[in-house]
């Protein structure tokens, strides 16, 4: 197909369209009604870096998006979701997003989505259905809004036409000329399992439930399988009543070509339902994995500060003992029911006492360990408890280990870990031996029901030959077995599920917890320009009376260099934790250029700031792959040019491998002042409008220091920079600093201005800066040079 082949054909279309609009008013004048030739002529061609540019509200930027990102930002519009561009992700190789990568992020997003290939007698039967993306062979993309059947035409919609821009009429000789049958179908997700339902067994079930053709395939080779059991007993009773009462060698051969034929079809199909499990446990497991995750990602920041990493990553691995059971114990008790259910009958069929001996004996062993369902559940609850723990200080130590080994305190953690060790082996013990009791107990009664049925089936067979044969027996015998198995294992059920509720209340606690709001599609996504207003902002931490912040006010123009002091305790980092909407239960007003922060969504507010902490994290990984970890799909120029930002490239080209430099788990070949200057690229390299730096260099040496505030000019060039930081000659060049006393704004200005008037400030400055008065007593010689640096410095500042 030639390309460029769907912008003739379509700006054809564009005409007749104009034409018929010429009596209209302004808002369908050429200018807004463009069309989708006239719109894909202005984006000729789009790269995969092009194509997960940042949208933002205005029209012009949304045009930076490539044309088949724009049809599905639009149609996940119809269905009420705001998909990010910066989310998508392009196969490797890819120069136009493919419909298998569009679809695949539009599933990521919480819709529900396929990339199909389909003919056009399909889309004449979408009249009613929503958006329908449709992928052009020269690039372009369009939206299906419609068809009629009876004029044997489909409505296609520009992407990049304003609201309420009426679509084209295509017919299929047309269409041909510029679609190829590839197309992405999408739609709200409603026949899913919900993401931010409460995790209990009923979630659970209705996961594994999600799997509906699978588990009938497993139903009916397990029906199948049931059946065929039958017959070996029955062959059975055959061999022994005909062929060797009668000598029929005739009726062996039979006999035996028939067992074969069985066990073959037998084989095949316990293989296939064991494979048809192993898939079904491997999608499982992979649902659960992703559904944990999004869960753990989308706890607010209070939860794991209160709570041990070990603690947690032990509640969390209790999901997937959950798993093992429903598709292990559970799935082949209930499997082995259906067995049950088909072999029972033909049992009462073959001798009703003897079935009812099987029958009474199953109920007495259910009885026995029902009765100890209670006291188990107790003893499992102090089990769980030791085990978290154990967990949570094998977890504590293995964070800590630099601690640990500083401060030589490995005698007092083995101490600990022996305690914990002891506690929950003494309580595991416990429980064993009680669950031990129910199966003691049952024991006998197992053997009763074995030898009870011989017993009495041979003292029928020698008694009443003529009703009841040794064929008979032999075939009741092995029956029973087959029914007592899951009858038995039915009780065991129950003991089981109470360790597998206890997992699932572990689980719970963790994956229950309130969530962040969804990221995905709650919230308005301004373009920020950097204007930050306090407007009596009050907030309270949990378990607190003190308020953090108290009636807190002010505002600070886009473009401003914002210093934040104060004494400890003061509420200096909580201001900052309240700009990333880590805490949004405050009262009062925050605003970001005029919009209030609660309103606007938390994905793209995080990734509108640039933050930097105290002590940063590095991933495992190259250096290059640290610094642009916040957009995967850029390349090394865009890592080196954050890095020279940041002045992070000089000793970058140093190490021995430049930006492919492998960092280790804790960053031991790095610097404190590198690691730093690798958090600053890594902040930059979304261009944001905002950046917090968080005591960012209250941990670094003096050279390393100075490196960061000498490119803190330089960083903040055309930015809003919150600079957290308890050395106040560090921030003498702040545009404004904010003084903090207690939860409250004790004053905000320049550095001259503060000195002459806000006593806290004057205070702070006196007594970090009390070594140079202090220098004064020393010889005459050296006094000179200092008072008359102090001068200059004062008299520049004012």
């Amino acid at each position: 197909m030639k390309k460029g082949a769907g912008r003739a054909l379509l700006t054809a279309l564009d005409n007749d369209l104009m034409d018929l609009n010429d009596g209209c008013d302004a808002t369908h004048s050429p200018a807004g009604s463009r069309s989708l030739a006239a719109a894909h002529e202005a984006q000729p061609s789009v790269s995969s870096n092009q194509a997960v540019q940042p949208t933002v509200s205005d029209g012009s930027a949304s045009s930076r998006l490539h044309p088949n990102v724009q049809a599905m930002v639009r149609a996940a519009q119809h269905h009420g979701v705001e998909l990010d561009p910066k989310e998508f992700r392009p196969a490797p190789g890819e120069t136009t997003p493919s419909a298998a990568a569009l679809s695949t992020w539009a599933q990521n997003s919480g819709l529900w989505s396929r990339a199909v290939r389909i003919r056009w007698r399909h889309l004449l039967r979408l009249q009613e259905s929503g958006p329908i993306v449709l992928l052009f062979t020269d690039g372009n993309a369009g939206l299906l809004t419609g068809a009629n059947h009876q004029q044997m035409v489909v409505y296609v919609q520009n992407p990049y036409a304003p609201p309420g821009t009426p679509a084209i009429a295509v017919d299929e000789l047309r269409m041909s000329g510029f679609w190829a049958g590839d197309a992405v179908l999408l739609r709200a997700n409603g026949n899913h399992v919900p993401s931010d339902a409460p995790f209990n067994l009923s979630w659970l079930i209705q996961l594994v439930l999600g799997e509906r053709k699978s588990l009938r395939d497993i139903g009916l080779a397990s029906f199948t399988i049931s059946i065929l059991s039958i017959f070996p007993p029955i062959l059975v009773m055959t061999t022994v009543n005909k062929v060797l009462q009668f000598s029929s060698m005739s009726t062996l051969m039979v006999v035996a070509a028939i067992m074969a034929a069985i066990f073959v079809y037998e084989t095949l199909l316990g293989y296939a339902r064991r494979l048809i499990i192993s898939v079904v446990g491997a999608r499982l497991d992979a649902k659960l994995s992703l559904h944990v995750f999004n869960r753990l990602v989308r706890l607010p920041l209070d939860y794991f500060e209160r709570h041990p990493a070990g603690q947690t990553m032990y509640q969390i691995g209790q999901v997937y003992r959950v798993r093992e059971f429903l598709t292990g114990k559970l799935l082949s008790t209930f499997l082995d029911l259906m067995t049950l259910c088909v072999l029972l009958p033909f049992l009462f069929y073959l001798n009703a006492s003897l079935a009812w001996i099987v029958v009474c004996c199953a109920a007495v062993i259910t009885l026995i360990i029902l009765a100890y369902l209670k006291p188990l559940r107790g003893m499992y609850a102090r089990v769980t408890s030791a085990e978290t723990w154990k967990a949570a200080t094998l977890g504590e130590t293995i964070v800590g280990i630099k601690t640990v080994k500083a401060q030589a305190l490995e005698p007092q953690r083995k101490a600990l870990w022996d305690e914990r060790i002891a506690e929950a082996g003494k309580w595991r013990l416990a429980f064993e031996r009680l669950a031990n009791w129910p199966q003691t107990i049952a024991a006998p009664v197992e053997r009763a029901m074995v030898f009870g049925t011989m017993m009495m089936g041979t003292y029928l067979a020698v008694t009443r030959p003529s009703s009841y044969t040794v064929g008979g027996l032999f075939a009741f015998m092995m029956l029973s077995q087959r029914v007592a198995q899951p009858l038995v294992g039915l009780a065991r059920l129950v003991e089981d599920y109470e360790e597998v509720g206890a997992a699932i209340g572990e689980a719970g606690f963790v994956l229950n917890r309130p969530l962040e709001l969804d990221a995905a599609a709650v919230g308005v996504r301004p373009q920020f320009m950097g204007g930050i207003t306090f407007q009596d902002v009050t907030f309270t931490y949990t378990g607190t009376k003190i308020p953090a912040l108290d009636r807190v006010s002010f505002t600070v123009p886009a473009g401003t260099i914002l210093g934040i002091v104060g004494r400890s305790g003061s509420g200096k980092s909580t201001i900052t934790r309240l700009l990333q909407g880590i805490n949004r239960d405050y009262s009062g007003f925050l605003k970001i250029d005029g919009t209030d922060l609660r309103e606007i969504n938390l994905r793209h507010l995080r990734q509108s700031l640039g933050v930097v902490l105290q002590d940063n994290f590095l991933f495992r990984g190259s250096i290059r792959d640290n610094i642009i970890a916040g957009r995967p799909g850029l390349t090394l120029a865009d890592a080196m040019q954050a890095a020279r930002l940041a002045g992070a490239e000089e000793f970058i080209e140093r190490l021995p491998n430049g930006y492919e430099t492998y960092v280790e788990e804790g960053s031991p070949n790095l610097s404190g002042g590198q690691k730093q200057r690798l958090a600053i690229a890594r902040a930059l390299i979304h261009d944001p409008r905002i950046m917090i730096l968080d005591e960012a260099t209250s941990a670094l040496d003096p050279e390393s220091e100075a490196v960061v505030n000498a490119n803190l000019l330089r960083i903040a060039s055309g930015r809003t920079m919150v600079i957290v930081s308890h050395r106040l000659s560090s921030l003498t060049d702040c545009d404004q600093i904010l003084v903090m006393e207690q939860g409250r704004v004790a004053d905000i200005g320049p550095h001259s201005t503060l000195l002459k008037r806000c006593s806290v400030y004057r205070q702070l400055w006196t007594q970090q800066n009390r070594h140079l008065e202090s220098r004064t007593a020393r010889p005459a010689v050296i006094v000179p040079r200092l008072s008359a640096s102090i001068d200059a410095e004062q008299g520049r500042q004012s």
